[in-house]
């Protein structure tokens, strides 16, 4: 008999709430290793919640986050905090250090040791481990390198942002809407860049957005958030054609159906 893979990530029964406001409502999810899984959903859907509480920045009311097979949620905080170091974080407007040059804010968890259980390296060695970064998104570490961030356009420092999330080759990338900010051709070409380097990594994805195109092109599967419970999954193909009602409103931008809209000021 063919043994079941089990999911990278597992997520049972995940609830949070902030007093009365019920952030998240018993969210269960599997995502499958070296998959790119996508949330999508309107403001104050729970996407944001989710992440964080994924990132271990946010500790759930109740419910379980297991990353192969062991609950972090449960764990001491430097067992957590060695799971969590499998994590990479493209952050929704970059965050980059303005005081960091390029190649530092690239290398900056390689700099600092951050990475516990990781070698060590020179300054020499984490300047070529962020250059390949650079290069893997598409920029010439010759040329932006010892540049500062305020130096770049949105799109360079997204890309620089993404060069960090995947320098340490991270067995899991987050994304914090990646494309937020840019303009939709610069959108399309930053959503081309994190498939490729998920893929060529072989890395596990999950990213948030509210913006369908981007959803579609990098998403094998896609998750609906809706007052914080999951409403849809399937297949990112079928996201725009699905049949149910609150997917349908949302992915087509419609003011009629059951989703309400808020018009008052």
């Amino acid at each position: 008999m063919k043994q079941i893979e089990k999911p990278k990530i597992r997520i049972r029964g995940l609830s949070k709430a902030f007093g009365s406001n019920q952030v998240l409502r018993n969210i269960n999810m599997d995502v499958a290793s070296g998959t790119s899984f996508v949330v999508v959903g309107g403001s104050g859907s729970g996407k944001s919640v989710l992440l964080r509480c994924l990132l271990g920045l946010m500790q759930p009311d109740s419910g379980s986050i297991e990353i192969d097979g062991q609950d972090i949620t449960k764990l001491p905080n430097a067992q957590r905090s060695e799971k969590l170091e499998q994590m990479g974080m493209l952050f929704q407007n970059s965050a980059l250090f303005d005081s960091l040059p390029v190649w530092e804010n690239v290398g900056f968890a390689l700099l600092n040791g951050h990475l516990r259980k990781r070698k060590r390296l020179s300054r020499s060695e984490i300047y070529a481990k962020a250059s390949k970064g650079l290069e893997l998104v598409g920029l010439n570490p010759l040329k932006v390198a010892h540049l500062y961030p305020d130096e770049l356009s949105g799109g360079m420092q997204k890309r620089v942002g993404l060069a960090r999330a995947i320098v340490s080759e991270p067995e899991i990338i987050l994304f914090d809407e990646p494309t937020t900010g840019l303009d939709p051709i610069m959108g399309a070409v930053i959503d081309g860049l994190i498939k490729n380097c998920v893929d060529t990594l072989g890395s596990t994805a999950i990213a948030i957005t509210h913006d369908m195109a981007s959803a579609q092109r990098i998403g094998d599967q896609v998750a609906m958030l809706y007052q914080g419970e999951l409403i849809w999954q399937g297949k990112a193909q079928d996201l725009m054609t699905s049949d149910n009602p609150y997917v349908h409103q949302f992915t087509h931008g419609l003011m009629q159906g059951p989703i309400k809209i808020e018009t008052k000021v």
